[in-house]
């Protein structure tokens, strides 16, 4: 049984892209996008979830974005969960309504946020380097077993480069979009 699996490398790179973009999602732009605050968990319940499974998160401007909580019981541990998640938020707290006004971004905040998508991008990149050698690996074990010729292998690692290739210029593309919207561009 061959090693090589074509679909399966495809799935692994768009992976590392999706994951990319879920990070960047989560890098402050100066505008309100309710993505912003994907990565909060709040304890409620005994457990850590998700802040969209205790409550509804809109942005109604451009520069504020607020949290309708569900249960009003939850109202407290979601506001620290924001407070405590590293965003530079302040809610503020209006019945079972937190408000959160999205402050400006100040040069070198804007500077340290297009540094981590970069960082974000270089893993991503790396992810998408490691699928392929994952791959390369892979044909070179089934031309070992005799299951593909030398020319079949060199047929699939050019495709399994070509893959690569697209796969990086999608990350790039994604971290030079973010770059542009972090510092205003």
């Amino acid at each position: 049984m061959a090693q090589y699996d074509k679909d399966d490398l495809e799935r692994r790179m768009k992976g590392s892209v999706e994951s990319l973009k879920g990070d960047l999602s989560g890098l402050r732009t100066g505008r309100a996008n309710v993505t912003l605050l994907d990565p909060v968990t709040v304890e409620v319940y005994g457990a850590q979830m998700p802040l969209n499974q205790v409550a509804t998160v809109s942005a109604p401007e451009p520069r504020m974005l607020t949290v309708q909580v569900w249960d009003r019981s939850n109202v407290t541990p979601v506001e620290k969960a924001i407070r405590s998640a590293g965003l530079g938020l302040n809610p503020v707290a209006d019945g079972q309504t937190l408000r959160l006004p999205i402050p400006d971004l100040t040069e070198e905040r804007r500077k340290e946020l297009a540094k981590l998508a970069g960082q974000y991008a270089e893993k991503a990149r790396v992810a998408a380097r490691n699928v392929r050698r994952d791959g390369m690996d892979s044909l070179k074990t089934d031309e070992k077993k005799g299951e593909l010729s030398e020319d079949e292998r060199k047929r699939h690692e050019t495709e399994v480069q070509k893959l690569t290739d697209s796969t990086i210029a999608d990350i790039d593309a994604a971290v030079a979009q973010k770059e542009k919207e972090i510092l205003g561009q």
